[in-house]
């Protein structure tokens, strides 16, 4: 199949675009962040002379930093290593436990779901567009990346969803131009079951039918939204959508998606990067760009080293890792010197989706680390805790370039616990676990031998001291001179 040729100069101008609008929606949203009434914005509340610090575009230079380090095929644990570096002193919601999971030794994607109340939020949709700027042209390599980002803190959760939907449509935005197309790419990435995919079908539903956005809104809630979290991601969603599809122009849009409430920096800044990705620099009003510049806040709980300071250096630093994602990675699309030419038939080629399914198929309640090139997988086979007396049966495999390796695996368990060989399952190697004792923490060394290798990772198995559950909407704790996450704020660093 013919290869998406993205014109360099295009490409360029519409990264430029994507980053502004992302710092132009979510200061405009920012002052409204959490209200759950209707906002009656027109433009900013007050006229800002610099761009929000805003953690939807501060994590995403966690990312940036991962790959400009580690190259364009980071394992799953470089995205906690990295999360660990640049983003432990952050303490809120799906953040703080996903920090307190990394501190007690927990690996992504597990390290993402337990006991984490908060992984249906807008945490990982909004780091959707380092992924679509990196494969640009390429919605399913997009998608799967998100996957793996937002395993870090999301997994098995809604905000994963979202996460997967924005990648894909932002990055087919580099190609064509159509919304409704580009929505229906981007459900072509996630389930069909899933509650972000019904809630944007609901808001594409209701605009097809005449329904006024404010009446949208409404359906929203009622069905959807009424009693959750600001944060939660489904009706967000919805009013990203609804602001999308209902606005006139880029600054009615922005302000509608705002006006709907709840999480109002996150729907403003994901919109505004989708709106600077579809018209280029050329469809943002001088209005909206003229009184935040091309000035890069950073939140203070972001700390990574040599962050970009403006929006052209975030651009130019995106191109070159596009440059290498899309020539390593990418069967679907490549850069040319001229201008951006399209297959025959390019919506087929963008609603492709092998790999986003393949990475939904991978075990949320696992944990991988990555060893000369081979991915080992420790799947828990549920919570990741061993309980005393009661046997607890555990899975293994190997995998390089995400196919199955073959190899032997041993497991050294702590000491006074036996573990025996189970019946192999679910393309798994098998082992049942006993203890009649068990600390809060437990190592588990896990052996290798691929007949070329030899290679040994550890993973984390919690006693029950270490898992006595939390609360519903309760907060991982913070300091209380910095706000930081405990132990890794900004006070202990």
């Amino acid at each position: 199949m013919a290869k998406i040729k993205l014109g360099r100069s295009e490409y360029r101008d519409k990264v430029y675009a994507c980053w502004m609008g992302k710092n132009i929606g979510g200061t405009l949203g920012a002052p409204f962040e959490c209200r759950k009434w209707v906002n009656c914005l027109e433009y900013y509340h007050k006229t800002p002379d610099e761009a929000a610090a805003n953690d939807d575009l501060d994590l995403q230079l966690v990312w940036l930093k991962m790959l400009e380090d580690k190259g364009v095929d980071p394992a799953l644990s470089d995205f906690a290593d990295y999360w660990k570096k640049c983003a432990s002193p952050y303490p809120w919601n799906e953040y703080g436990f996903c920090n307190r999971n990394l501190a007690r030794g927990l690996r992504p994607p597990v390290s993402g779901c337990f006991e984490n109340h908060y992984i249906d939020e807008m945490g990982s949709p909004i780091r959707s567009e380092i992924w679509a700027c990196a494969a640009p042209g390429d919605p399913q390599l997009a998608a799967s990346f998100a996957w793996k980002d937002s395993s870090v803190d999301h997994a098995g959760g809604e905000g994963t969803y979202g996460e997967m939907f924005w990648a894909a449509v932002e990055s087919a935005t580099f190609v064509i131009n159509d919304p409704k197309t580009l929505i229906h790419i981007g459900l072509q990435m996630i389930p069909i079951h899933c509650r972000i995919s019904r809630v944007i079908r609901e808001a594409v539903w209701c605009h097809e039918n005449g329904i006024s956005w404010a009446e949208a809104r409404q359906r929203i809630l009622e069905a959807f939204g009424r009693d959750y979290n600001p944060c939660n991601a489904v009706q967000n969603h919805g009013f990203t959508i609804l602001g999308w599809l209902y606005g006139k122009d880029f600054g009615d849009k922005l302000c509608i998606a705002v006006n709907c409430a709840y999480d109002t920096d996150c729907t403003g800044a994901t919109l505004g990067s989708v709106l600077g990705i579809l018209d280029g620099v050329k469809g943002i009003p001088e209005k909206w760009t003229k009184p935040i510049g091309e000035k890069i806040v950073l939140h203070k709980f972001t700390q990574v080293p040599g962050a970009p300071k403006t929006i052209s250096e975030l651009t130019e630093r995106t191109v070159k890792i596009a440059e290498k994602f899309l020539k390593a990675r990418s069967e679907a699309a490549e850069f040319s010197p001229g201008k951006t030419v399209k297959p025959k038939d390019p919506v087929s080629v963008l609603c492709s989706n092998e790999m986003a399914t393949q990475a939904l198929m991978q075990d949320p309640m696992s944990a991988v680390e990555r060893r000369d090139g081979i991915d080992i997988w420790f799947h828990y086979g549920g919570e990741p805790v061993v309980r005393p007396g009661i046997s607890k049966n555990v899975g293994m495999h190997l995998e390089k370039d995400g196919k199955p390796v073959d190899g032997s695996i041993s497991i050294i368990v702590p000491r006074n616990w036996t573990v025996n060989r189970a019946s192999d399952n679910f393309g798994q190697k098998r082992f049942a676990l006993f203890a009649d004792k068990a600390s809060d923490r437990n190592e588990m060394r896990v052996k290798v031998n691929t007949g070329s290798k030899k290679i040994e990772a550890s993973f984390m198995m919690l006693g029950p001291g270490e898992a006595k559950g939390y609360p519903v909407n309760a907060q991982a704790g913070n300091c209380p001179k910095c706000g930081g996450w405990p132990g890794s704020c900004l006070c202990a660093k």
